[in-house]
């Protein structure tokens, strides 16, 4: 069986790319080391700080409305996301979750922008270090180059 059909994968270089990544402070150790990791990643992958828009917001819940704000735009290429909800004693954890998520979700299926959701979901601190270069990579940087090959796809998907 012959696949003669074109296949489209994007890249990677992120060279030119306007990208918004946004930062919830809560947990700010951990968050922190999200914002740097995909910063590092996407300046290894052709990105200048020019081209970079940083926004910190209080929490995860805050996130989606920054990021729906920066699509609407028209102003980036992809956004980025990145927080950290670490699970407590109470219903709290679930509710920020899903609300955090499904608006991220939201802004996804819209299929103009490309976004990456790298909001850590852990039980525990030491899950959520293992995410920011631990023993489970760097979320950080993963959700970084997510974004630009989506950005990359959605552009190679216009221009075809």
């Amino acid at each position: 069986m012959s696949l003669d059909a074109p296949h489209l994968a994007g890249s990677v270089d992120a060279t030119g790319m306007k990208i918004g990544i946004i930062v919830s402070r809560f947990n700010e150790n951990i968050t922190s080391a999200l914002r740097d990791g995909a910063v590092t990643a996407l300046k290894e992958h052709g990105s200048h700080d020019a081209d970079l828009k940083i926004v910190h917001v209080p929490g995860a819940l805050e996130i989606p409305t920054i990021a729906a704000n920066m699509a609407d735009s028209g102003n980036y290429d992809a956004l980025i996301c990145l927080g950290c909800v670490i699970q407590g004693g109470t219903a709290h954890f679930e509710h920020v979750c899903r609300v955090a998520m499904d608006s991220i979700g939201a802004i996804a299926e819209r299929g103009t922008i490309a976004i990456a959701n790298g909001i850590l979901t852990v039980d525990t601190l030491e899950q959520a270090l293992d995410r920011v270069g631990g023993a489970h990579g760097h979320k950080g940087a993963e959700a970084a180059l997510t974004a630009v090959e989506i950005a990359t796809t959605l552009k190679e998907l216009k221009n075809s």
